[in-house]
C-alpha cells in the first residue's frame, strides 16, 4: 500500500521530476528514432505520396478519436500507470514488429498498424503526462518544470531524424526497432523502482459513474467555464492558421530558394534550434506577471515571423525567421500548459488536457484541407503572409480579453 502523501510528494519534487523527465525523455528518444525510422523507410522503399498520406492519417486518427476518452482515464485511473501502459503497449508491438521483419515478413501495412498503435499509445499518455505534473510540481515551479520539458523535447526533435537517418544507413529498420523495446522498459522501470506518487482524489475514489458520464461532466465543464471556452476556440482557429507555416513551408523552399536537400534540412534545424533555446528561455525567465501576457507576446511574434516568411526574398533571412519562430513555440505552449494545470480543478484536468489533446492534433490537418489544395492554385508566399496577418489580428483579440486576463493574472478562482 503506497502511504505516500501529496504534501511529501510536493517536498521532494525536484527528485520527483527529476526521476519523471529522465524516464519520459529515454522513453521518447527511442520512440522518436524509430518514428523517424519509419518515415524514411516508407520515403526511401516506397517513393509515394499515397502511403506517406496513409501513414500520416494512421499517426494521427487514433489519437484525434482516443484523446478524450484517454482524458476520462486519466481522472478515472492512475496516472502513473496509464503512462507506463501505454508505454508498454506501444513497447510489445514494436517488439513483435521487430520479430515479424526480422522472419523476412516485411508488408507495407504492418507499418501503418503500428503507426495506428503508436498513435493509441500517444492518445492516453498526452492527457496523463499533462495531469500529473500539478500532483509532482509545486504550482509557482510549473512555468520552469514545463519549459525546461519543452526545451528535452525540442532537443529530441533535433537530434532523432539524424540519428535515426545515421542508424539506417549502417544496420536495418528492425534492429533499429529493439532500440525503442530497450528504452520504453527503462522507462516503466524507472517509473516502477523509484517513482512514487500517491492516487489524485478522484482515482482513490470508488467510480460510481460511467465512462460516458464522466466524458459528458467533463464537457459539461467546458460549457460553464467561459476561460476554457474562449481559451479552446482561439487555439481552434489560431492552429488551423498555423498550418501553412507547419506544413507548406518545405515545399515553399523547394520551390522558391532550390531544391536542394541542405536546404530543407537546415529550415528543421533552424526551428529546432530556435524552440531548444525558447524552451531555456521560459524556463529561466519564466515569462510575464500574467500568463495571457506571455503568450499574446510569443502569438504575436508567431503571427509577424509566418507573415515574414511569406515575403523575405533571402533564405539566410528566412531561416532567422524559422528560427525565432521555434524560439516563440515554447514561450507560447509554456504558459498554455502551465495555466490549465492552475486553473482546471484536478479532477478534470485528464479531461481536459483529453479535449486539449484533440484540438492540437485535429486543426492544423483540418487546416491542411483547405491550405494544401490552394498551395497548387495560389503562391504559398500569399497563404503564409495572409495567415500571418490573421494571427495577429486574433492574437491581439485575444489578448484583450478581459476573461482570459483575469484567469492569467490568477485574479480568479478556477470553476
Amino acid at each position: 500500500m503506497n502511504t505516500i502523501t501529496e504534501e511529501e510528494t510536493k517536498q521532494h519534487w525536484k527528485r520527483n521530476i527529476i526521476l519523471f523527465l529522465s524516464s519520459q525523455t529515454i522513453s521518447l528518444f527511442g520512440s522518436s528514432l524509430v518514428q523517424y525510422a519509419i518515415f524514411w523507410y516508407i520515403t526511401l522503399s516506397m517513393n509515394s505520396g499515397v502511403m506517406m498520406t496513409v501513414y500520416i492519417i494512421c499517426g494521427f486518427i487514433p489519437t484525434f478519436i482516443l484523446s478524450p476518452i484517454a482524458g476520462v482515464w486519466a481522472d478515472r485511473y492512475n496516472r502513473k500507470l496509464l503512462i507506463m501502459l501505454s508505454d508498454g503497449m506501444i513497447a510489445i508491438a514494436t517488439l513483435i514488429l521487430a520479430i515479424v521483419f526480422l522472419m523476412g515478413y516485411d508488408e507495407a501495412w504492418l507499418l501503418f498498424v503500428i503507426a495506428s498503435i503508436r498513435a493509441l499509445g500517444t492518445g492516453v499518455q498526452t492527457p496523463a503526462v499533462g495531469a500529473i505534473l500539478p500532483q509532482i510540481v509545486p504550482k509557482d515551479k510549473l512555468t520552469q518544470v514545463n519549459g525546461t520539458n519543452g526545451s528535452i523535447q525540442a532537443v529530441i526533435m533535433f537530434v532523432s531524424p539524424i540519428v535515426s537517418a545515421a542508424l539506417l544507413s549502417v544496420t536495418t529498420i528492425e534492429k533499429i526497432f529493439f532500440i525503442d523495446v530497450v528504452t520504453a522498459a527503462i522507462g516503466i522501470l524507472t517509473l516502477v523502482l523509484f517513482f512514487h506518487i500517491p492516487l489524485h482524489k478522484k482515482a482513490s475514489e470508488k467510480q460510481t459513474t460511467s465512462y460516458f458520464s464522466d466524458l459528458k461532466e467533463g464537457l459539461s465543464y467546458i460549457r460553464q467555464n467561459d476561460f476554457l471556452k474562449i481559451f479552446f476556440l482561439f487555439f481552434a482557429i489560431f492552429f488551423v492558421l498555423m498550418a501553412p507555416a507547419a506544413f507548406l513551408t518545405p515545399l515553399q523552399v523547394t520551390r522558391t530558394f532550390g531544391d536542394e536537400i541542405w536546404k530543407l534540412t537546415a529550415i528543421e534545424i533552424a526551428f529546432s534550434v530556435g524552440m531548444m533555446a525558447g524552451g531555456g528561455i521560459i524556463a529561466a525567465w519564466g515569462g510575464f506577471q500574467n500568463k495571457i501576457h506571455t503568450m499574446t507576446f510569443a502569438s504575436l511574434v508567431m503571427g509577424a515571423c509566418t507573415f515574414a516568411l511569406g515575403i523575405v526574398p533571402n533564405f539566410w533571412i528566412y531561416l532567422v525567421f524559422m528560427a525565432v519562430t521555434g524560439i516563440a513555440m515554447p514561450i507560447f505552449n509554456t504558459p498554455t500548459n502551465v495555466l490549465l494545470q492552475e486553473r482546471v480543478d484536478e479532477n478534470y484536468l485528464g479531461r481536459i488536457f483529453g479535449v486539449f489533446g484533440m484540438i492540437s492534433t485535429s486543426m492544423m490537418p483540418i487546416g491542411m484541407l483547405i491550405f494544401g489544395p490552394l498551395a497548387d492554385i495560389v503562391p504559398i508566399e500569399w497563404l503564409l503572409s495572409g495567415t500571418g496577418l490573421l494571427m495577429l489580428i486574433l492574437t491581439i483579440l485575444f489578448g484583450r480579453n478581459k476573461v482570459l486576463l483575469e484567469q492569467g493574472a490568477g485574479t480568479l478562482a478556477p470553476k
